[in-house]
């Protein structure tokens, strides 16, 4: 047993030194950091994977319903910190470790982020594995493990430089791999029809190139250490040792080690380049690696835990998510295994997936659906492509033809289109429930993405708001404010988030709220230093710290963001009177490696800090930094040292968003439009406890349908004020340190505003004054810093998973 050795620090000691010593083999003295975090990674995993088991085996007699979340991101971030509050053992280790002369913030320290996710999509899935286990369900994740993960990303010159991550390179002691798990996956090759003498018949799939997807697994610990549930990540390794031994000893070493290169390319790195037909291929690689193989694993599982059931109980037992559109072939691959592995006819196999298997959704745009082309999709899978191209004609065949528009509806939902897999569409059809992620997001699909499905399946449809875990985004991020918290309410809202509500009792203290404002200076000295740190900026721990942190996309609109820092500027050096309340900006997040004009961005952004930082005409007043390389580790820094949370994207266009969530929970205010979760935001907390400006969805589609708007008159109506901001882009101001930013100039005015960046300023401007003005009544402001950390609790990925449990996955 290994839970005795946390009864007090003493125990723990003992029992660590111990570990420690053996794993690296000399006194703990003489131990790096590195070594000391491993022993104590060790320590934990041990009890973690203990208890797995020990919890797997209970499960297996209690006949209990297992989920399996499949995602191709989970971004997990560092554990060990987490791990250690949801054991409720993180004071004992400090303390044991103190005792010893170590300190559990450098160990701590020491942990990298797992490449294993880039944005809001992995970061939700690693919210909802932890809320599964704290809530006692038995999930379990079902993704990749990346070789390497998408980039670290580093800024010379202003750009965006893409630099390996390599972070597997000093090990990551949470996972456990189990080849004897292993499931061989069949790419290429042909379909051959067999048939027997009383004319049945059968295909299988020959040829081609086999991989063997090697499992590994981490442990996910609940909150309070009663639930501990499994991710299982795949990684591709030959299914043979085919080694070419004479080209090797003819020196052709790369052709000797061929085979191995190829097979492990499919997991080596987190979303390639899918710009040439090479990068495409290894994508649909492997987005059906880890179908494949999750799928015949959950089916090996069944076959040994449920013998007797048969095969219409399998959704009594399981039910499989699907995290948006790249686990989308869950559904055909589940037919192919149940008709071609299984022996189960059509229609006995079709409605086993269906009841099985749901579907959230993740974006409002149709351009940003995933597709395949048709040949690409049958020359690497033939035999899924079979069932995929089934699925279609009954699907069309069944299509109602006594309805309005019945052509266009079917044209709209059909599977295969154009030369085209539409993997939503599969993904819908395949799923007994579909789900948005914000009320306004919802809605939108029924509306118009997804519109005539809604019009076919109503039923299908619900919304589940996003959520985020407050153990690590409160909990883990924001000791001090957690501790103050605690004080006054008790831990409680570790377990359940809507006790958080109880500090309503303390809008109209002034020693809770001062003590407040002492928490947040303390969290903005943490991030000043690490900026510093990271940057080289300076950044004055006393002024409104105004952050923006996200992946960079032009919906999500950082360039209006920066377009505002460079009005600021520009009616500073015009009128030495104005003086701007005392601001840093704030801003990270990575763009995707092909993205050229989110990259721009990200340069222009740069090039602004460049110039304004190292003015000392407004360096008193504003400061701009960029946080390079954003992940969940700095992103800890982050939220809970904001002042002001920018959640500007042009409305209609943000599914739901989680770091707006984030921020609020620490005590941000938001600055935002009336997109995606901001919408619930601002009925929470009040809409006077945040700021609200720009176009409404409804604003904007009749604008549009109208089409009476021109960037161009916009510009010339506001010379001094937008109009010289564009104008800036291409004559020099911003252009010392990498040259001017004429890409961004066409994209934003030969294509109208797109994203509406022009027609929004005015409004987000005249905000961001009248919200910064505010900001000197530092009593009013926490206090509405404190209507948002109360209402933040329906945010918690807790009530987000008993939602999904209750009406998705059928959990009692």
């Amino acid at each position: 047993m290994i839970d005795h050795i946390f009864e007090n620090p003493e125990a723990f000691a003992h029992e660590y030194r111990a570990t420690l010593e053996a794993l690296v083999g000399k006194d703990f003295r003489d131990c790096s950091a590195q070594d000391q975090y491993q022993a104590l990674a060790s320590l934990i995993g041990r009890k973690a994977n203990r208890e797995f088991a020990a919890s797997d085996s209970e499960n297996k007699k209690s006949n209990k319903k297992k989920i399996y979340y499949f995602c191709l991101e989970f971004l997990l971030g560092p554990l060990l910190d987490n791990y250690l509050l949801n054991y409720g053992v993180r004071d004992t280790v400090k303390q044991g470790l103190a005792d010893m002369g170590i300190d559990l913030e450098e160990l701590i320290a020491q942990e990298g982020d797992p490449g294993l996710g880039n944005g809001g999509l992995g970061r939700l899935a690693a919210c909802f594995l932890d809320s599964m286990a704290a809530e006692g369900i038995l999930g379990f994740g079902n993704g990749m493990r990346y070789h390497y993960g998408l980039f670290k990303q580093k800024i010379v010159d202003g750009r965006q430089v893409e630099v390996t991550d390599n972070w597997l390179d000093k090990g990551y002691p949470w996972e456990t791999k189990h080849p004897e798990s292993s499931v061989l996956v069949r790419f290429g090759g042909e379909v051959v029809r067999h048939e027997d003498e009383q004319g049945r018949y059968w295909f299988t799939q020959e040829g081609g190139e086999l991989v063997k997807a090697v499992p590994y697994d981490v442990p996910i610990v609940g909150y309070g250490g009663k639930t501990v549930n499994r991710l299982r990540l795949w990684s591709a390794e030959p299914a043979h040792e085919d080694f070419d031994l004479d080209a090797f000893n003819a020196g052709d070493y790369a052709k000797a080690a061929k085979f191995r290169t190829d097979a492990e390319a499919i997991s080596e790195i987190l979303y390639p380049n899918d710009a040439g037909e090479h990068g495409r291929i290894l994508r649909l690689k492997q987005e059906y690696l880890f179908v494949a193989a999750g799928l015949a694993s959950i089916i090996r599982n069944y076959k040994y835990d449920h013998a007797d059931a048969g095969w219409d109980r399998f959704p009594d037992f399981v039910g499989i998510h699907t995290n948006d559109t790249h686990p989308a072939m869950c559904g055909a691959e589940l037919m192919r295994l149940l008709v071609d592995e299984e022996g189960l006819d059509w229609d006995a196999a079709w409605d086993i997936t269906t009841r099985t298997i749901s579907y959230t959704n993740h974006t409002v745009l149709p351009e940003a659906l995933e597709k395949w082309p048709i040949e690409t999709f049958r020359r690497l899978l033939p035999r899924l492509y079979m069932y995929v191209d089934e699925i279609n004609r009954r699907y069309v065949e069944s299509f109602p033809r006594d309805i309005d528009n019945w052509q266009e509806k079917l044209r709209n939902t059909a599977i295969l289109w154009d030369g085209q897999v539409r993997m939503a569409n599969l993904s819908v059809i395949c799923s007994h429930s579909v789900n948005g992620v914000a009320a306004l997001h919802t809605e939108i699909l029924k509306r118009e993405t997804l519109h005539d499905f809604y019009e076919l399946a109503p039923e299908k449809f619900n919304n589940k708001t996003n959520g985020i875990s407050p153990r690590r985004f409160l909990g883990n991020s924001n000791p001090s404010l957690s501790a103050l918290i605690t004080s006054k309410i008790g831990n409680g809202w570790l377990a359940d988030a809507d006790e958080l509500s109880k500090l309503s009792a303390y809008y109209d203290d002034a020693e809770f709220l001062d003590a407040m404002s002492a928490s947040k200076r303390e969290n903005k000295v943490r991030l000043a230093k690490y900026v510093l740190e990271q940057t080289g900026v300076g950044i004055d721990p006393d002024s409104i710290f105004d952050v923006q942190v996200k992946r960079f996309h032009a919906y999500k609109r950082q360039l209006l963001n920066i377009f505002k820092v460079m009005s600021i500027y520009n009616r500073m050096l015009d009128d030495p009177s104005y003086k701007p309340h005392k601001t840093t900006f704030i801003i990270s997040g990575k763009a995707a490696s092909a993205y050229t004009f989110a990259k721009e961005v990200i340069r222009l952004i740069n090039s602004v800090a460049d110039v304004i930082n190292n003015d000392e005409r407004v360096n008193d007043y504003i400061k701009v930094a960029f946080i390079p390389n954003f992940a969940v580790s700095n992103a800890q820094l982050i939220y809970p040292a904001a002042d002001i949370s920018e959640q500007i994207s042009t409305a209609g266009k943000e599914a739901s968003g989680t770091s707006n969530m984030k921020l609020m929970m620490n005590g941000a205010i938001t600055l935002g439009t009336l997109d995606g979760a901001n919408v619930e935001i601002a009925e929470l907390a009040g809409m006077e406890n945040e700021k609200i400006f720009g176009l409404k969805v409804d604003q904007i589609e009749a604008m549009r349908a109208r089409g009476d708007y021109f960037a161009w008159d916009v510009v010339n109506a506001d010379p001094n004020g937008i109009g010289r901001c564009v104008r800036q882009l291409t004559d020099g101001t911003f252009a010392g340190l990498s040259g001017n930013f004429n890409q961004i100039y066409d994209e934003l005015m030969g294509n109208n505003d797109y994203d509406l960046v022009i027609a929004d300023f005015a409004s987000y401007v005249q905000a961001w004054e009248e919200l910064t003005a505010s900001y000197d009544d530092q009593r009013s402001w926490q206090r509405r810093a404190l209507h948002n950390i109360a209402n933040s609790g329906h945010f918690s990925s807790d009530r987000t998973i008993r939602e999904y449990a209750t009406d998705i996955w059928g959990l009692n």
